[in-house]
């Protein structure tokens, strides 16, 4: 981990800790090595720094390009991994970035469901993250976050202190057979494959 990572992986940590009681479940789940997909559903802002400090490897995630433009987080989101995403165009470059990265063995974490939840409910999955599947066949790592909508849903300013728990799923492995079909329907498949895994994960 580089020097920026390592800073805000330790400051996510106490945080985490000292606020929100944050624990994770099953994190050994997560391949030691190699390229991997973390899928979690999306309930708040506070999401991808919680994935970050859920996982024992460094990880590289997705944000919008919008958040780049905040005067002090985005110069340093590109240095803790983060990469800019337009939602507005369908950004087929930030998804190939990702794809290279797995295909590099590094580990990536995605949000299925595109945008963060209105009402904490899970929603349906988008295709992209199939795309990237279809382009690696990777392993991927469900990932289900509980609380994160109580602690700063899209409708508040501040969070608030609350539980957190991420629980990790066992890895989903996939093989050719796996992309019979034709192109966008196949992805949706693939998405909606994890995105169902996602839903059977629970703290009990």
């Amino acid at each position: 981990m580089n020097a920026w990572y390592t800073t805000a992986y330790a400051l996510f940590q106490f945080i985490g800790r000292e606020f929100f009681s944050f624990r994770v479940l099953h994190a050994d789940r997560v391949p030691k090595e190699g390229g991997v997909i973390l899928a979690s559903n999306h309930q708040s802002f506070l999401d991808p720094p919680l994935l970050g400090i859920s996982c024992p490897r460094e990880i590289h995630t997705l944000a919008r390009k919008s958040l780049f433009d905040w005067p002090i987080l985005g110069r340093i989101f590109p240095r803790i991994n983060v990469v800019p995403l337009d939602q507005k165009r369908g950004d087929m470059g930030a998804l190939k970035t990702f794809i290279r990265l797995a295909n590099e063995g590094r580990a990536t974490a995605i949000f299925p469901e595109g945008t963060r939840s209105a009402t904490g409910e899970l929603q349906p999955a988008q295709p992209g993250l199939g795309l990237i599947i279809a382009k690696t066949l990777v392993p991927v790592v469900p990932v289900r976050i509980f609380g994160a909508y109580e602690a700063f849903p899209r409708n508040r300013k501040i969070p608030k202190s609350h539980p957190i728990t991420v629980v990790i799923g066992e890895p989903i492995y996939f093989t050719k057979q796996d992309l019979e079909g034709a192109g966008k329907d196949v992805y949706q498949k693939l998405s909606d494959r994890v995105m169902n895994k996602i839903a059977e994960l629970s703290i009990d």
